[in-house]
């Protein structure tokens, strides 16, 4: 009698189960196709006044007029976004929790080992473009060239502290890159995002940061610090008056950081493919276009493989550097 109940209870356990599956593969074309009907989190990995977050605010912004409902940024800054990675990783897989993140998504794989690393519970959803990184320094600096400056550093080691976004950020590891190419020693300041560190820099507190563009592009303008040189492989029309380290005599050391939205593993597809379409429409309005490229950011569609390629071959290669460099994040 037992074991005839032990079997019903396992045909019926079996039953239970294939009935969710079921219902649950039935369940997400329905979801996708209703998607969106409240509004949708746009996670932001670092504070306010960044890179990140003003690019996030004029592409969520346009999203929400396409998809018909608010785009609400929500900053959740610290620890080089791994706080926010693993937010968006423990988010509801419904399309309704997603991130606009850089390419430090991609460091933190190789910079940081262990149970904190949630990058394999998140899937690349769409690109959106990319921008060199500048070389900054306050006005009160006294080298107004990359050869003044690399030539400072080595007379002066250790006494140039730069800062950054946070350990592992897209400003952080460059600079990492940079004292071993020139063979230079410099301290790193780590901060919750580019933002506070801006301000510091403003005011000399910090003495030189690698900054992308759209970040730093309001200080430039107001002549609240000095640029002397880009990391991509053309001058940026936003600042074309700087030259890049390649013409201010530093070869092989190019850097151009990309943007892109991110969503938790498991969304179902046809959701992501919504999340897709509406970044690569939000990114071909003109006015969109524009004020991202004022900031120095050219916007660029991919599908959504190309983009899940690039971030896997980001993660290999900068893996690699940080490995050389024996780089680790505390």
């Amino acid at each position: 009698m037992d074991a005839k109940r032990s079997i019903s209870e396992k045909i019926r356990k079996s039953f239970l189960c294939i009935t969710t599956a079921v219902m649950t593969l039935l369940s997400n074309p329905l979801m996708a196709q209703d998607w969106p009907t409240q509004p949708v989190s746009l996670i932001i990995p670092f504070s306010p006044g960044g890179s990140t977050d003003i690019i996030a605010r004029v592409v969520g912004n346009k999203m929400a007029e396409v998809l018909g409902v608010s785009v609400v940024p929500e900053n959740k800054g610290g620890a080089g976004g791994i706080i926010a990675a693993n937010y968006l990783a423990n988010a509801a897989k419904n399309g309704y929790t997603i991130s606009l993140d850089h390419i430090g998504f991609a460091f933190n794989q190789s910079l940081i080992h262990g149970k904190r690393i949630p990058q394999k519970e998140i899937v690349p959803v769409a690109f959106i473009g990319s921008t060199p990184n500048v070389l900054v320094v306050p006005n009160s600096f006294p080298a107004k060239t990359l050869p003044e400056f690399i030539a400072f550093a080595k007379a002066h080691p250790n006494e140039i502290n730069f800062g950054s976004g946070g350990v592992g950020s897209a400003g952080h590891l460059p600079m990492e890159l940079l004292q071993s190419v020139t063979k230079t020693k410099m301290v790193h300041v780590p901060y919750k995002g580019s933002g506070p560190a801006i301000t510091d820099l403003t005011s000399g507190r910090i003495q030189a940061m690698l900054m992308t563009i759209p970040a730093i592009m309001g200080a430039i303008k107001n002549n609240q610090v000095r640029a002397i040189a880009t990391t991509g492989l053309k001058r940026p029309k936003a600042i074309s008056d700087i030259p890049t380290f390649k013409e201010a005599g530093i070869d092989h050391f190019v850097y151009q950081p990309w943007y892109g939205i991110f969503a938790p593993k498991g969304t179902p597809q046809p959701v992501l493919d919504k999340l897709h379409a509406a970044v690569n429409q939000s990114i071909s309005d003109p006015v969109v276009v524009a004020k991202l490229l004022e900031q120095g950011l050219a916007t660029e569609k991919k599908t959504q493989q190309a983009f899940v390629d690039e971030v896997g071959s980001d993660t290999k290669e900068w893996g690699d550097i940080i490995g050389k460099l024996g780089l680790s994040a505390k």
